[in-house]
């Protein structure tokens, strides 16, 4: 995305929120190059490599039979110069509603979805969402694995120190850890596995893209994994600090 735009003679826009994430601002044209680029070229990418290798790819976005759905966000809350303001004109979605039958009856012949953004918002618009969300909403409601792939091996306890990859987070304590540790970029990928290990699925892994064959390699054993019983729920950490067990 940020390639094709700077081929636009568009300069890409990142914005940081009152809690620190960073994350993409998307005005109308910047859409227009999401709509594009990924359902458009990378998303037909994936699923001719997939077809190649033997998988039986097909290649869906979040608007392709209502897939992906939530609200839109038409301003965003943002730190600028030290200064808390409201960004107007944004177009993002933040997704909250998955078309788990489509997905069922997909798999059930034999096809594997290959999903990308955008999502149809509540408005009946495109809107742009993080991937890594909608990717753990879908590992949420089909009670999957889900494997976050960055440009690093996984979340460091010092953001500059490779030495310090965090290996295991299986407790609710480690997990506190992960979150502290991550930073910039990083914190979306955690946030967005805890929503997905809140929501159901089985576990996560953050893991290195660059690696040869990275999926595998996440699945193996590379990267920060998170244990569904890293993540405790609301009811959960209420009784958890009253002393007690959850019903």
């Amino acid at each position: 995305v940020d390639d094709t735009l700077e081929a636009m003679g568009e300069e890409p826009e990142y914005v940081t929120t009152p809690s620190g994430v960073s994350g993409r601002f998307t005005d109308e044209g910047t859409l227009e190059v999401f709509e594009m680029v990924l359902p458009g070229k990378l998303n037909t990418e994936l699923v001719t490599e997939l077809r190649a290798a033997g998988v039986n790819a097909v290649g869906l976005s979040g608007v392709d039979g209502g897939l992906v759905t939530g609200p839109r966000k038409s301003a965003v809350r943002i730190v600028e110069d030290g200064k808390r303001k409201i960004r107007r004109g944004d177009h993002a979605g933040t997704p909250e509603q998955v078309n788990v039958d489509l997905l069922q009856s997909l798999l059930a012949d034999g096809y594997v979805p290959t999903v990308s953004p955008p999502m149809l918002a509540d408005d009946d618009t495109t809107a742009n969402a993080d991937a890594d969300r909608v990717a753990a909403l879908l590992a949420a409601e089909l009670g999957a694995e889900l494997v976050l792939l960055t440009d690093v091996a996984g979340v460091y306890a010092d953001p500059n120190d490779p030495d310090t990859l965090i290996d295991e987070a299986s407790t609710p304590a480690e997990f506190a850890a992960v979150e502290d540790a991550a930073a910039g970029f990083m914190s979306r990928k955690v946030h967005a596995a805890k929503e997905a290990l809140s929501g159901g699925a089985e576990g996560v892994v953050v893991s290195d893209a660059t690696l040869r064959k990275p999926l595998l390699a996440a699945l193996e054993g590379h990267g920060t994994w998170i244990a569904k019983e890293a993540v405790v729920d609301g009811d959960d950490a209420a009784a958890t600090a009253n002393g007690g067990e959850s019903a």
